[in-house]
């Protein structure tokens, strides 16, 4: 009984699975068409990423590119596969590798399913192990320039002699020093800087892929004057005074400060702190002078380097003022013939500013204020003034009031047009 019940459930197996089957693909066809898969070329390279590796090794991290691949997926997941960086990645595994050169393949890692790599490049990479070296190296300091004339620099101060290299074996045996630059020249105080560490080959080229620890060096170096020699500033000795009307605005020298010597360094202790130029003559001035002046220089004194004359710089400019002139009366331009206009207010005030000098020369037919109403239909209209100033450095400050009323009307035989 038991044997003939088992016999039909095993005749009845191929049904069931004939059943079960055509059910997934019922399945897999109705979700394919409401998700339906989609081939692309990955958005982005995936950079390759080693694992495994010894620690004793290391890896040039040129010799690790990127790879593109091309992917199938459902449309729903693309979103997911381009937002998440995280979820393809592209390794290499090192485990076991003794120094050297070796071809290893790339494996595409995908954390989505389903996701299916169609293609990627490249497949494989050839990449160089070597074996970690570090080196402890003295640092070169280089120094560039001189300090200014009549300064002396004693020998630089570091705070640290050594620099430890360290990095793949065949470039840390490329190189031959590590070096730091300094420059002085022209100084005239003590410097303190922190400079960058750079190693050099055998030619003076930087070797790169190498770790410098520190990779700075504070360099400390004393500027000294020498005996004999001294830093005075630059008076400026004027002559004479500006047009009536201008003022002085400024009196400025280039170089302000000096470097002095002499043979007889009692002479130079001796000195105000200050040398004088020789007289510069500002009589009548009325605008900026720009004059290289020599400098008075006391006997047995002389300057260091070339600078026998300096540059003198003297703003001058006009004393400014202004004036009211109130009830300028208002005359029309641009009146069509046939018309009439009319003018409320007739008068207006004007505020001018400018030089004293030429306020004072201002004479009455100076000023014009003017309303053009040219082009203006007949009727009642806003009008703003110009004011025309024949001395052109003086400035309307204000008018008032800003706008006039102006009406325009046809005239008559019996009403004579007003004219400007």
């Amino acid at each position: 009984m038991v044997g003939n019940w088992l016999r039909r459930i095993w005749r009845m197996v191929p049904a069931f699975m004939t059943a079960f089957l055509l059910a997934l693909a019922v399945w897999v066809s109705a979700v394919t068409a409401n998700d339906p898969n989609e081939e692309a070329v990955y958005p982005r390279p995936i950079p390759i990423t080693a694992v495994g590796k010894d620690p004793n090794l290391i890896l040039s991290p040129e010799d690790l590119n990127s790879v593109t691949l091309t992917l199938r997926a459902p449309r729903s997941l693309w979103n997911a596969l381009t937002s998440e960086p995280q979820v393809v990645r592209a390794v290499v595994d090192l485990t076991g590798l003794p120094p050297g050169t070796h071809t290893v393949p790339v494996q595409i890692q995908i954390a989505l399913r389903p996701v299916r790599v169609v293609a990627y490049s490249p497949k494989t990479v050839t990449l160089t192990l070597e074996r970690l070296e570090s080196r402890e190296m003295p640092i070169r300091l280089v120094v560039n320039g001189t300090p200014a004339g009549g300064f002396s620099a004693e020998p630089p101060v570091l705070n640290r002699e050594t620099v430890v290299i360290s990095g793949p074996e065949s470039r840390v045996n490329k190189v031959a020093e590590v070096q730091a630059v300094l420059d002085i020249n022209g100084a005239s105080e003590s410097l303190s800087r922190t400079l960058p560490l750079q190693a050099l080959d055998a030619n003076g080229n930087p070797v790169s892929g190498l770790a410098l620890v520190p990779d700075r060096v504070t360099v400390n170096v004393t500027i000294r004057q020498r005996f004999g020699y001294r830093n005075v500033v630059v008076k400026v000795v004027l002559q004479g005074q500006v047009a009536s009307g201008y003022r002085l605005t400024n009196i400025a020298v280039f170089p302000p400060v000096i470097t002095v010597f002499s043979e007889d360094p009692q002479r130079v202790t001796d000195l105000p702190g200050y040398i004088e130029t020789v007289p510069v003559d500002i009589t009548n001035a009325k605008d900026d002078l720009d004059v290289l002046v020599p400098l008075n220089l006391p006997p047995g004194i002389s300057v260091v380097g070339d600078q026998i004359q300096v540059l003198v710089r003297v703003g001058v400019a006009a004393i400014e003022s202004s004036v009211t002139l109130p009830n300028l009366r208002v005359e029309v331009s641009g009146l069509a013939p046939g018309y009439t206009a009319t003018v409320s207010p007739e008068a207006l005030t004007v505020i001018l500013s400018g030089p004293v000098a030429l306020l004072d020369r201002l004479q009455p037919g100076d000023v014009r204020v003017v309303v053009n109403v040219q082009g203006l239909p007949p009727g009642t209209h806003q009008v703003m003034p110009t004011v025309e100033v024949l001395l052109s450095d003086l400035r309307v400050e204000s008018i008032q009031p800003e706008t006039v009323e102006v009406v325009i009307g046809r005239a008559s035989a019996l009403t004579p047009t007003r004219r400007p």
